[in-house]
């Protein structure tokens, strides 16, 4: 079968560094057993498409034991499969099918919170002296009922809700079933090391790991203090800085001793964290100050940035000043909290899409794809019915929730979409699967899915594009040209308009624009190059 993989030339050791990633979100991915709900069967039912694409590994949100408030970040037995999605045999074959075809399998963990019906939790309430109760954040209320602190839930109102039972209130910082786990207490911090090594002894490659910066809170509790007009817009949303609940010092000391874990192990396990937080020398610090910390960490400034040259090129600039010496940038367009690339930068329009995918897959750093990014999937349909993500519920219509960006992924154009059986109620719509799926763009060379796998395979194929450091180059306005050690270029015009560059040279290897003369990939690019209305290309030699 031809794959867009040579064998043999991606490093044990730091494999993820030339690798490509790729989120799967197993409940929206493929329905093996016809109950409308994506599992791990389907997941290795279709480890030849991520093979034929190239990949190097995948990340699964949570498959966990979890009654799916929060949809598997709530977390019912963090060492077990929810059984919609298989069981540990399951797991275990997907991790070693998988890695015959050269693709490691990373994992969601979930710190920060349990599940209100994991064990934990329900010795807990049980009362104040439960073995368990320094497990998770008790403190009693104010004079007059009130509750201990402002701290407000991620997911609306307070972050504190009053156990009937004790008299005491927990701390929640997202859904009232998902109560904060207490990191202070030294045997939390030795049950999560047990978990740890429990899925990295069964192979896992390592861990996405939610909320990471959140994980530590202040130990006295003190109030947050109110927002202001220069701080982060989801702070000025709910009226405090979130100065005392997330972003603690002491968070790092949890983060180095995981990565001191990670480094036992042959291959090391990939520590991948959620970083939530818009200032980048904050996202630095997750680093480690001698890269002893996470070794990626997402880029949230830029994920939220608009599709526009000047302040995507002034945020990865300012990230490769920011990033301590040998520290590796992460990149992403899309994922299960965030409207797919396709909506949100692209608008549905494919030349932005790819113009968007290009800049992610030549980037100094590790793309992830999220799935369906790969055929520039968009948003689906999602009507007040459909909702079932409790922040949907919550805010609409002010805010749809995640439901739209998780909808399930068409693998055909046949009624149920390959995803499930023709007639099958689908845990979300499926919307009109004929009219982008993953067959239609394999038997077509110049769709997205096409132009995506021959652009893994130029950065598989051009050492400079995995390894070397980025520069960025002079260019017209609207324009961002940076290059890739000494012999690569990339160009890339946001605008709608053609525009001349004269400060790039060599030649076209690859053009977003399947309408460029001469193929996408178009030839030496002459004195000037003329980049048209959101192309971009990718140039080789002087």
């Amino acid at each position: 079968m031809e794959t867009a993989r040579p064998p043999g030339e991606v490093s044990e050791k730091h494999w993820w560094r030339s690798g490509v990633l790729y989120q799967i979100y197993p409940r929206s991915f493929a329905d093996a057993n016809g109950d409308g709900i994506g599992d791990l069967q389907g997941v290795i039912d279709h480890l030849e498409h991520l093979e034929w694409l190239g990949v190097d590994g995948i990340w699964l949100s949570p498959v966990s034991v979890s009654p799916n408030a929060d949809f598997g970040y709530d977390v019912a037995d963090y060492c077990d499969v929810d059984p919609d999605y298989g069981d540990l045999a399951t797991l275990d074959r997907l991790v070693t099918e998988a890695g015959r075809r050269g693709i490691r399998v990373l994992m969601d963990l979930v710190p920060n919170h349990t599940s209100d019906r994991h064990r934990w939790f329900q010795d807990a309430r049980t009362s104040k002296g439960a073995r368990h109760r320094d497990f998770y954040v008790w403190a009693d209320g104010q004079p007059g009922g009130a509750p201990p602190n402002n701290w407000v839930s991620t997911f609306g109102g307070p972050a504190w809700a009053l156990d009937e039972t004790t008299g005491q209130y927990y701390l929640h910082n997202f859904l009232p079933e998902q109560p904060d786990l207490n990191w202070w207490n030294p045997e939390v911090r030795d049950a999560f090391d047990d978990i740890l090594r429990f899925w990295w002894d069964r192979g896992i490659a390592g861990f996405r790991i939610d909320v990471c910066n959140m994980v530590i809170k202040d130990a006295a509790l003190r109030d947050n203090p109110p927002s202001g007009p220069g701080d982060p817009f989801i702070e000025q949303m709910f009226g405090q800085r979130w100065l005392y609940n997330a972003n603690r010092p002491e968070v790092h000391e949890v983060i180095r001793h995981w990565r001191s874990l990670a480094e036992r192990y042959d291959p090391p396990r990939l520590l991948l964290g959620e970083t939530n937080v818009e200032e980048l020398g904050t996202l630095a610090e997750y680093y480690g100050t001698g890269n002893d910390e996470l070794h990626l960490g997402f880029n949230f400034p830029f994920i939220e940035a608009p599709l526009a040259a000047g302040a995507l090129r002034a945020i990865v600039e300012d990230t490769e000043a920011l990033l301590p010496d040998g520290a590796w940038p992460v990149w992403t367009g899309s994922n299960h909290d965030v409207s797919r690339l396709a909506t949100r930068w692209a608008g549905g329009d494919d030349h932005k899409t790819r113009l968007a995918l290009m800049m992610l897959l030549t980037l100094r750093g590790t793309p992830v794809l999220y799935q369906g990014d790969e055929i520039g999937l968009p948003d689906g349909p999602i009507e007040r019915g459909d909702v079932v993500d409790p922040v949907g519920q919550r805010f609409w219509p002010a805010y749809k929730g995640r439901d739209p960006e998780r909808t399930p992924m068409p693998w055909g154009p046949s009624e149920g979409g390959g995803f499930s059986a023709a007639g099958v109620a689908t845990w979300l719509p499926l919307g009109d699967p004929a009219a982008r799926n993953v067959a239609d763009q394999r038997a077509e060379p110049d769709s997205v899915l096409g132009f995506v796998r021959r652009l893994i395979a130029l950065r598989r194929g051009q050492p400079a594009l995995s390894a070397a450091n980025y520069r960025s180059l002079d260019a017209p306005d609207g324009v961002w040209c940076f290059s890739r050690g000494e012999s690569v270029t990339v160009a890339l015009n946001f605008s709608d308009r053609t525009v001349e560059c004269d400060a790039v040279a060599g030649s076209i290897v690859m053009s977003s624009d399947p309408g460029r003369p001469g193929g996408p990939a178009g030839g030496p690019a002459g004195p000037v190059l003329d980049l048209g209305p959101w192309e971009g290309v990718v140039l080789v030699g002087p």
